[in-house]
């Protein structure tokens, strides 16, 4: 580390990029089961918030496994790495005054902690889409439920692997009782006020 000097009081603070962006940054964390809604309610949400002029980006679990997590697989350490990777990279985009919208498992309390962490409590708006297991399962839209129900897939999160709930989440929406136009809203409505840039 001695030959490593950072230069980030050098370059251009968030603030100006806000204020050149007209919005304040912050990182929307999605959590919930495999099949419970993350990745389409959080594009939806993407679209809503980019039609009206906000500057976003969404990063969502398997697209961040096919380039900068690829060499790490499903093992605790490895999903450990996994979101302390994506936490950094959506600390970089909070820094450029971006919104970043992340869809991930992340099934345990202590990993989104430590994504929280890395973030900062200020900037980290924890999204729970609280869907139950046999919703999922029914959806099942990736075929990896039945995979690991015939054992052909281990650790996987609801089946063989715990999935820790939130315990007081900042948004909560139940997919199975209301349309994604519906959860889109209720996110929206509920986080509106901090991202708007104040005049």
């Amino acid at each position: 580390m001695e030959n490593i000097h950072p230069i980030f009081d050098k370059i251009l603070g968030r603030n100006e990029k806000e204020s050149f962006l007209n919005q304040r940054a912050k990182v929307l964390w999605f959590t919930g089961l495999s099949g419970s809604g993350k990745s389409t309610v959080a594009q939806h949400l993407e679209k809503k918030l980019f039609n009206e002029g906000f500057f976003i980006q969404l990063l969502d679990g398997d697209n961040i496994r096919t380039g900068i997590n690829n060499n790490l697989g499903f093992s605790l350490e490895d999903r450990n790495e996994n979101i302390r990777r994506i936490s950094e990279v959506s600390k970089l985009f909070l820094n450029a005054g971006v919104i970043c919208l992340n869809s991930f498992v992340s099934p345990t309390i202590e990993i989104r902690n430590a994504a929280k962490q890395i973030i900062g409590t200020e900037d980290f708006i924890e999204v729970f889409v609280n869907t139950p297991l046999e919703i999922c399962e029914q959806r099942d839209v990736k075929g990896l439920y039945k995979k690991a129900r015939a054992g052909e897939i281990k650790g996987f999160t609801g089946i063989d692997s715990p999935y820790e709930a939130p315990v007081n989440p900042d948004v909560e929406i139940k997919t199975e009782n209301q349309s994604i136009e519906e959860s889109v809203d209720q996110i929206y409505n509920q986080i509106i006020g901090q991202i708007q840039k104040n005049n």
